[in-house]
Formats: C-alpha cells, sequence, structure tokens
C-alpha cells in the first residue's frame, strides 16, 4: 500500500442533538475548594459556564463500545492500537503517533458538543440547567452514611452533535472507508443510545439519544440496528 498515493476522497459529516434523557455528569475540576461545595461538578466552558460534551468524551465512549462490539478488548483493558490497515477500530478512531504507516490518519473527528440555540436560550433566561445529586453509600455494618453530592445536567438539555467522518482513497476507490461509516460510525452512535454517557452510569446517569441526524447534504440519517 503506498501511502503518497492516498488521498481524501470525500468528507461525510453528521450533524444533530444530543438529548439527556437522564442526568448527565461528565466531570470537570473545581477552580477552588468551597465549604458546602460540590466535590464533583460538571465540564463548563470557562469562556461562558455553560455545560458542553467533550468531543474526546464521546468519541472515547464510542471508540470503548465498538471495541467490546467487535471483540478488540485487549486483556489488559488498554485502547485496542493493532495498527493493522483493514482493522475497523484503528483506522476511524485512529492510533498514536508513530513512525509506521498503519491505517494512516484518523478518519473520525468529533467536535465538542456546546449547548443548542433553544437549550441557550432558556439557560439565559434563567432556566436551571444542572441539578446538584445527592447520594449516599451506606457501610453494611454500622449503617453510616457517607455523602456525595454529584453535578448532573438536566433531562431535557439537547447538544449540537457535530462529526466529521474522512473517506481516504487507499488504492481502494475508498470502498472501505464508505463501509466503515455505517458499520462502524453509525454503530457506535446506536451502541452509545444503549450504554450511557459520561459517569455514573450504572446509578442511572447518562442515557442519551441522538435525535435530527442528517448527512453532509442535509439527508437524514438512521441509526443501525443492534442486531445487525
Amino acid at each position: 500500500m503506498n501511502e503518497t498515493t492516498w488521498h481524501i476522497k470525500q468528507l461525510k459529516r453528521i450533524r444533530g442533538k444530543i438529548r439527556v434523557l437522564t442526568g448527565l455528569h461528565i466531570g470537570g475540576s473545581p477552580e477552588r475548594m468551597e465549604i458546602g461545595g460540590v466535590d464533583n461538578p460538571i465540564i463548563r466552558d470557562p469562556a461562558n459556564g455553560e455545560p458542553y460534551i467533550p468531543g474526546s468524551s464521546l468519541k472515547g465512549k464510542m471508540r470503548s463500545l465498538m471495541e467490546w462490539h467487535l471483540g478488540k478488548l485487549q486483556d489488559d483493558g488498554k485502547v485496542h492500537d493493532c495498527r493493522s490497515p483493514d482493522c475497523p477500530i484503528c483506522r476511524v478512531f485512529g492510533c498514536p503517533a508513530s513512525d509506521k504507516v498503519g491505517p494512516g490518519p484518523t478518519r473520525l473527528i468529533v467536535r465538542d458538543c456546546m449547548l443548542s440555540e433553544e437549550a441557550r436560550e432558556n439557560y439565559l433566561k434563567g432556566a436551571e440547567i444542572a441539578e446538584i445529586k445527592h447520594e449516599n453509600s451506606i457501610n453494611r455494618i454500622t449503617a453510616m452514611a457517607n455523602p456525595r453530592p454529584l453535578e448532573r445536567v438536566l433531562p431535557g438539555v439537547t447538544f449540537d452533535l457535530d462529526l466529521v467522518y474522512r473517506v481516504i482513497d487507499t488504492g481502494d476507490d475508498g470502498r472501505t472507508d464508505t463501509d466503515y461509516f455505517q458499520k462502524v460510525v453509525l454503530k457506535a452512535l446506536a451502541l452509545v443510545e444503549s450504554d450511557f454517557l459520561g459517569g455514573c452510569g450504572s446509578r442511572g446517569c447518562g442515557k442519551v439519544r441522538f435525535e435530527d441526524l442528517k448527512d453532509e447534504k442535509g439527508r437524514k440519517l438512521s441509526l443501525p440496528s443492534l442486531e445487525s
């Protein structure tokens, strides 16, 4: 496979909304420690204080779930990195920098997901956009409660989704990358819907739904069935 013959054949795009269905917690760091403050705040845009979904969080979740789905989970739990030119994980989600050609450039680019216009307008009008959920871990012997307040984005809040996917002709007229768009990228989004995004998913957080998905030409996109 000759790298000099490679070229970007097409830029595919997915735009839409991410709707929060149960409280969403993607953690940030408190700027300062305060008595009675929240130990587990959500990540916010430092420019305006609005919550957002980092592209790295969504892409990492998509990659992790696809590794499980395709049976490519490594025994040591580390990120899959076989560097095979035909590996759907390495090809779509990328590999660490190396002098080896491998699968080439990362195909999938995931932008940070900012508040949608509707959610931002409601927020600026004074609508609540986040909550503090108070949880307790209970000692099984003493019944002593250990409080752990958790900040979450409220259900119903929407974020803008923007993904770019590069179809690269590696000598196959881009057929492999085109095939992986459906079988890997859209499938990964369907897996996120069935799982959770962010932290504390086993305790009810992070259920989301992808809505109004459209491609670069404005055509409606549907997520594939997980049974296929």
